[in-house]
């Protein structure tokens, strides 16, 4: 059985190229969801570095990011090595940038083992993460395997693709019992409706598909190339440029608009038969939009869920959130009930709670509008 892998042979990619459209006004296209400070004193992107470096050296630490962010990400992660923050020059989904992480860390390591995980996660217990985490990156090393982080439900919620698990699978020969349990992966499945979502609740064999992944360089590239030829072929270019400094940027400005925009469920979670799921038994949450912050702050009498000056009456379940740096003054609310209202110094965002995923269309109706494109 393969030796257990050394923190020099682990590596993480930090996907942080998304927009946050749904957090708007605070979140805008240079400043996105994980950039921002919404809970705590540090970023999304900062927590999901500090999270992981327990386990991981800073160098081995990528953050895969778009050109436009790119310098606010260096801003904010300086213990990173510049070098460390890559940004793709367009948007072309997860398998785009999976198959960009295993370039960077074969490069550093054919025997390297690495975790893909967002930036924008609230997960409030690190120590019971950082343990699944470490089981996972074990696992991924030992075998070719590949290890998705399922959380278990805690309601029916239909914003959230399922994995369908199978039996509890005991560790490898020779490796003592994981903390961690892990399960035969049988299916991914798509976003449900309620009545379904209820289902799989009550049955007790789905988690919710959280975005994570482990796997070795090895695992990943064979994945790709038995159901992804074009991005294994695509993989082998980038690790080859990966190796001289400056020509990775080169390669990928001439050939990332051309590759396949493709999540990495859809080209190989759903198809790989080797997919084991680690029980997530750590509190998650990845802050969607704006209704899920009311689940991290401490409400009023009437549930009202409020950052800022806030006063009211007979008004209920609102979420208020004052992101004003100047000329702050109280926000006063009479008889509104389940509303989100937000403040910035140049925007103001009133919406219902249940309308809270039209957003987006605010954001695209600003986006084409040449006298507030500036507000994107």
């Amino acid at each position: 059985m393969k030796a257990k892998a050394t923190a020099k042979d682990r590596f993480v990619i930090i996907m942080a190229g998304g927009r946050g459209e749904r957090f708007w006004p605070v979140s805008r296209e240079k400043t996105p969801k994980q950039l921002l400070t919404l809970l705590g004193k540090r970023s999304f992107l900062q927590q999901a570095v500090d999270r992981v470096l327990p386990l991981v050296p800073a160098s081995n630490v990528f953050v895969i990011t778009n050109e436009v962010q790119a310098p606010a990400v260096r801003r904010q992660l300086p213990k990173l090595p510049k070098g460390n923050v890559i940004a793709e020059p367009c948007g072309r989904d997860t398998c785009a940038a999976v198959t960009l992480g295993a370039a960077l860390v074969g490069a550093r390591s054919t025997t390297g083992v690495m975790a893909v995980l967002p930036a924008d996660h609230v997960i409030p217990d690190e120590k019971k993460f950082q343990q699944v985490l470490a089981d996972s990156f074990d696992l991924a090393s030992r075998g070719r395997v590949i290890v998705t982080i399922g959380i278990k439900p805690t309601e029916p919620a239909t914003g959230y693709g399922y994995i369908r698990t199978g039996a509890a699978l005991p560790p490898p020969q020779g490796v003592r019992s994981y903390k961690t349990t892990f399960f035969k992966a049988e299916k991914f499945v798509e976003k449900p409706n309620l009545e379904r979502a209820v289902e799989y609740l009550q049955s007790g064999e789905y988690r919710w598909n959280a975005g994570m992944f482990l796997w070795s360089f090895v695992t990943i590239t064979q994945g790709l190339e038995k159901h992804q030829p074009e991005m294994a072929a695509a993989c082998q270019r980038w690790f080859q440029a990966a190796q001289k400094p400056g020509k990775l940027a080169r390669v990928l400005a001439r050939e990332y608009p051309e590759i396949k925009k493709i999540s990495i469920d859809y080209a190989l979670m759903e198809q790989a038969q080797n997919v084991v799921c680690a029980d997530g038994a750590f509190e998650w949450d990845d802050l969607g939009a704006w209704p899920a912050l009311a689940r991290h702050l401490k409400p009023d009498a009437e549930g009202n869920c409020s950052v800022g000056d806030f006063l009211h009456v007979d008004s209920a379940r609102n979420i208020v959130y004052d992101a004003r740096t100047r000329n702050r003054s109280p926000i006063a609310v009479v008889g509104v009930r389940d509303a989100i209202i937000v403040l910035t110094d140049d925007s103001t965002l009133v919406a219902q709670k249940g309308q809270a995923q039209k957003i987006k269309e605010i954001v695209g109706r600003l986006a084409a509008d040449k006298r507030l494109r500036h507000l994107v």
